[in-house]
C-alpha cells in the first residue's frame, strides 16, 4: 500500500517533533538526546513517518494494537456512541456497558461473571489487589520477580521489573516476590523433563514462611510478557490453583498483555484450563484505540458484595465510549477469526525462527505463545551467557544490543529490544509474507550480535 504524502513542509514537520520534546515528557528515558519516530499515519501492520518512511510494527506498539491499525469499524462505533452520549457518571447504566459486561462473561473462562471497568492495565491491577484484600481480609500479595504489572505504585511494586528501582524507597508494602519458572535459565538448574516443579514448591515454602493466613492472593501473568516471554511448565497454573485453594488464597491472572487472542486463545490462562478468581484485562480489549481496562471476578466474589459496599471507584470507570470501542474490537476478533489466526501465525513464526537458528549462533532461545514471543540472544549457546546483562545500568553491558536495536529501526521496523531480548508480537492480522518481511529485518540486525559469539 502506498504511503500518503505529507503536505507539511520540513519546517512544519520539525515543529511537531520540537513541540513534543519541548513540552511533553517521555517514558523511561533521559529527556535529552531523544530522536523519536515522527508518526504521520498507520494502517494494518505498518506505520509511516512524515518523511514517508514505512515501519513494520512487530510489537503491536505496546502489545495492544491486536487488530492492526486504522480499522474504521472501531472509528464508526466510537463516533456513533459519541453522537448519543460521551460520558456519564459510573453509577448510571448504559447499553454499551451492559453489553460489554455480558460479552466478557461469555468469553472469559469458568465462572468469571462481573467486571469492574478501569482505564488501563495498571488501574486494573491496582483494583484487583484492593479487591483481593477487601474480600479475604488479608494483606500480602505473592508475585514473581521477572514480571511487569504496570507503572502505578502498587502495580510497579507488584512487578519485579528493574524500572521500579528508581522509586524503590517508596514502593508499596506487602508484596512478596518469588522465583520464576524460567526453564531456559532454571534457578534450580533442573530440566523440565525431570524436575519436581521446584518453582512451585518454592512458592509453597514462601507461603509457609510468610503465614498462609496473611496472604490475600497470588498474582501472575496469564502468559509472561515483557520480562522475556518466559514459558511456564505445562502444569504450572494447575499447581498454582491447587496451592491457592489449599491455603484459601485467591488467584489473580494478569491478562493485560496476554489477553484477547494474543496467545492464540482468548486469554493466556486458557492454555492451562485453569479458572482464576480475578482476571485483570486491558490493552487488547480495545486494541489500544481508546483507553480501557477492567477486572472480572468470580460469581462467588461478586455475590460477596451484594450486601457489602464495594469500595472501588474511578471517575472514568465504565466510560461509555471506551465500552463501545471494546464491543467493536471484540466483534472484529470474532468476525476475522483473529484468535485462531494468532495460533496459526504463531506456529509459522516458530518454524521460521527455528530456521534462523541454523544461521545465527547468537539465537539462544525463542519463547513464544501465539503471537507473544521473544528471541533471546546469547554469546554462547552452551554457557547461555547473555548478549546483554539483565538489570544492568552500565552502558557497556548493553552496547551490542543497542546496536542491534538501532539496526532494526534503521531497516524499518518498530519493536522492543530489552536486555538481550527481541520481541515478536505483531498484530493478529499479520500475514505470513509480513512475518517473513519482519524476520528478514531481525535476521540482518542479529548478524551484529553473531560477531560477538564465543
Amino acid at each position: 500500500m502506498p504511503p500518503h504524502t505529507s503536505n507539511l513542509t520540513p519546517a512544519e514537520q520539525a515543529e511537531i517533533v520540537r513541540n513534543n520534546l519541548d513540552y511533553t515528557l517521555f517514558s523511561w528515558s533521559k529527556q535529552a538526546g531523544l530522536v523519536p519516530i515522527n508518526i504521520q499515519r498507520a494502517e494494518g501492520v505498518y506505520l509511516w513517518d512524515y518523511d514517508g518512511k514505512k515501519y513494520i510494527d512487530f510489537s503491536s506498539q505496546l502489545m495492544n494494537v491486536n487488530i492492526g491499525h486504522g480499522d474504521q469499524r472501531v472509528t464508526d462505533a466510537v463516533a456513533a456512541q459519541m453522537r448519543d452520549v460521551s460520558y456519564v457518571y459510573p453509577g448510571m447504566t448504559t447499553k454499551a456497558r451492559g453489553n460489554l459486561g455480558k460479552k466478557l462473561a461469555e468469553i472469559t473462562p469458568g465462572n468469571l461473571t462481573k467486571t469492574f471497568f478501569t482505564l488501563g492495565g495498571a488501574e486494573a491491577i491496582e483494583n484487583a489487589i484492593k479487591l483481593a484484600r477487601l474480600y479475604t481480609g488479608r494483606h500480602k500479595i505473592i508475585t514473581r520477580y521477572r514480571a511487569f504489572h504496570g507503572a502505578s505504585y502498587a502495580a510497579m511494586s507488584a512487578g519485579g521489573d528493574p524500572r521500579k528501582i528508581a522509586s524503590d524507597s517508596q514502593q508499596a508494602p506487602n508484596f512478596v516476590h518469588v522465583e520464576d519458572p524460567f526453564c531456559y535459565r532454571c534457578p534450580w538448574s533442573q530440566k523440565i523433563e525431570t524436575c519436581k516443579r521446584e518453582c512451585v514448591s518454592h512458592i509453597e515454602r514462601v507461603i509457609e514462611f510468610e503465614g498462609p493466613g496473611t496472604i490475600a492472593a497470588i498474582l501472575m501473568e496469564g502468559e509472561s510478557g515483557s520480562s522475556g516471554c518466559i514459558t511456564y511448565p505445562p502444569d504450572y497454573w494447575e499447581k498454582l490453583r491447587a496451592l491457592a485453594d489449599k491455603h484459601g488464597i485467591l488467584l489473580i491472572a494478569d491478562e493485560v498483555m496476554s489477553g484477547f487472542g494474543r496467545t492464540g486463545k482468548w486469554f493466556g490462562i486458557d492454555h492451562s484450563g485453569v479458572v482464576p478468581d480475578i482476571m485483570a484485562m486491558a490493552k487488547g480489549i480495545t486494541a489500544g484505540y481508546v483507553p480501557l481496562g477492567g477486572i472480572i471476578v468470580s460469581d462467588k466474589i461478586a455475590s460477596y458484595f451484594d450486601d457489602k459496599p464495594l469500595m472501588l471507584g474511578l471517575t472514568y470507570s465504565a466510560h461509555v465510549v471506551s465500552c463501545a470501542a471494546a464491543l467493536a474490537v471484540i466483534k472484529v476478533y470474532e468476525d476475522e477469526n483473529l484468535v485462531e489466526r494468532a495460533a496459526e501465525m504463531g506456529r509459522y513464526i516458530e518454524n521460521r525462527v527455528e530456521e534462523m537458528k541454523k544461521k545465527h549462533p547468537s539465537i539462544g532461545d525463542f519463547r513464544n505463545t501465539g503471537l507473544l514471543g521473544c528471541i533471546e540472544l546469547v554469546k554462547n549457546r552452551e554457557t547461555k551467557e547473555p548478549m546483554a546483562v539483565w538489570n544492568s545500568s552500565k552502558p557497556e553491558d548493553n552496547a551490542i544490543m543497542n546496536q542491534v536495536a538501532a539496526k532494526i529501526r534503521e531497516l524499518g521496523m518498530f519493536t522492543f529490544v530489552r536486555w538481550n531480548y527481541i520481541f515478536t508480537a505483531p498484530p493478529l492480522t499479520v500475514t505470513k509474507e509480513q512475518i517473513d518481511e519482519g524476520l528478514a529485518i531481525i535476521s540482518e540486525a542479529i548478524a551484529i550480535a553473531d560477531a560477538h559469539c564465543k
